[in-house]
């Protein structure tokens, strides 16, 4: 099996406490069930450090670690003030 040099999982770091609109790398395989699917095109998220909760319409649509989020999202900070059921 092939390893890609200079990632590893060692080099990303969890995404730190804090609310956030996630944006799934692209491109990524709808039909693979990974939850991708669920936050795209974008999606709020909350994050307390370990575990990230996506929601959309104010509800709750995926959830995932916080590493393999890191890894596999794009994420702009949200302004605290701002409410889950505004976002998506």
């Amino acid at each position: 099996m092939a390893v890609l040099k200079g990632m590893s999982w060692k080099s990303i770091e969890a995404l730190p406490s804090g609310q956030y609109w996630a944006v799934p790398h692209a491109p990524f395989p709808p039909e693979a069930g990974n939850g991708h699917d669920e936050v795209f095109p974008s999606a709020h998220c909350i994050s307390d450090g370990k575990w990230v909760a996506f929601f959309k319409n104010g509800e709750e649509v995926w959830a995932c670690n916080a590493l393999y989020a890191a890894a596999h999202f794009d994420f702009s900070a949200v302004s605290t003030n701002a409410s889950a059921s505004t976002a998506g």
